[in-house]
């Protein structure tokens, strides 16, 4: 279990509560990843995470979005990205403190051109 701390231009000057659970499902070739928000305007989630024509981010959330992001694991970090016509949209998370607590960026475009930064969220495992 992680709690999760995030900020974004939606709300700001807003820090936004939460909690993140990831569990491998049976079999252990996917990991099912949860998340909960504290704020009624940010939506709970779920993604499988497995390689499915490459490793891939498959993101189900409370307000009907489905996304799929390819996903990419280093040493010391982990990324998300997504090309999409008028929106696209990147997240890197790196690990710090032994693996116990991860920091990420994410940023959005909308004309493939211009980027600019959106959620900014920290997991800190609990557990």
């Amino acid at each position: 279990m992680w709690t999760t701390e995030a900020t974004h231009p939606a709300v700001p000057g807003t820090i936004v509560s939460g909690t993140a659970d990831v569990q491998w499902l049976e079999g252990q070739r996917f990991l099912i990843f949860r998340s909960h928000s504290d704020h009624p305007d940010f939506p709970d989630s779920i993604s499988i995470i497995g390689d499915t024509d490459g490793l891939q981010w498959h993101y189900f959330d409370s307000r009907g979005v489905h996304r799929i992001y390819e996903f990419h694991v280093t040493d010391d970090r982990w990324e998300l990205a997504r090309d999409a016509p008028e929106f696209s949209q990147r997240l890197t998370a790196t690990f710090e403190e032994h693996y116990n607590t991860m920091a990420g960026l994410a940023k959005l475009s909308v004309d493939d051109e211009t980027w600019q930064d959106d959620l900014q969220i920290t997991y800190r495992r609990s557990q």
